[in-house]
């Protein structure tokens, strides 16, 4: 079954491209807009030659994980404080909530002000975005454990930590892995996004350059290496949470 489907999906993909480069070479889209797949190799292969590209994939790269990792522990130790305390949770309630439903990226320029044009603006750009969405799901999962689990744990005289660490914690475990699925594509979204608005390197920088010389194929490139790079990091996620089950 999984032969099959991972078959199709290659199907798909490939008869997706072969249309493509049929329209590009036919001429049946706008070439200058849309490019085409053989050009876009071509120019990618002629950038990482002369040595153009890596930095400016290794620069946005670095900063994905670091916005990943760092929203996802921050979010987690966020919903365990929450957790720990009742009395915390109902204070923050209402905060949390108005400031999941705000647009995070639009708080990019106060972090500009705030920490410098650095990368320091960026990965707090996308701390903004991914923070807030771990911490409501993993608060959640917290709450949905079966309340009998603690209540074995008390009658044995374990302590708040130990129903944290036996019980609660190992039956998150699932819902943390959802959370660092959709925190791959918050991280891309938060960094893409500061890099638009500060960087002089990294491939949000070369989307807002290939606009400006009207040059797509490398904004087109650029959105092809983003996608590659995040298929790799949701698949390593994806091995993981199997890894998990399977225990």
């Amino acid at each position: 079954m999984t032969a099959s489907v991972a078959a199709t999906q290659i199907a798909l993909l490939v008869a997706f491209l072969a249309l493509w480069e049929a329209a590009g070479r036919g001429k049946w889209i706008d070439v200058l807009l849309f490019s085409y797949p053989s050009k876009i190799a071509k120019l990618l292969i002629e950038k990482m030659a002369d040595g153009s590209l890596m930095p400016h994939v290794w620069a946005t790269v670095m900063e994905t994980g670091a916005g990943f990792l760092l929203g996802t522990l921050f979010g987690t130790a966020l919903a365990t404080l929450i957790w720990w305390s009742p009395f915390l949770a109902r204070v923050l309630d209402p905060f949390i909530v108005v400031a999941n439903s705000m647009p995070k990226v639009a708080l990019g320029p106060l972090f500009i002000v705030g920490l410098g044009p650095n990368v320091m603006s960026i990965i707090a750009t996308t701390l903004a975005i991914t923070v807030i969405i771990t911490t409501l799901v993993v608060y959640t999962s917290f709450k949905e454990v079966d309340a009998n689990y603690i209540k074995v744990i008390r009658m044995f005289g374990g302590t708040r930590t130990q129903s944290f660490q036996k019980v609660i914690l190992p039956a998150s475990v699932p819902a943390i892995v959802s959370t660092l699925k959709v925190n791959v594509g918050l991280a891309w979204v938060g960094v893409i996004v500061g890099e638009f608005l500060v960087s002089k390197q990294g491939l949000g920088y070369l989307i807002i350059y290939g606009f400006q010389v009207f040059n797509f194929t490398l904004v087109l490139g650029s959105l092809v290496i983003i996608a590659i790079v995040a298929t790799i990091m949701y698949q390593v996620v994806a091995y993981a949470e199997r890894k998990l089950q399977r225990r």
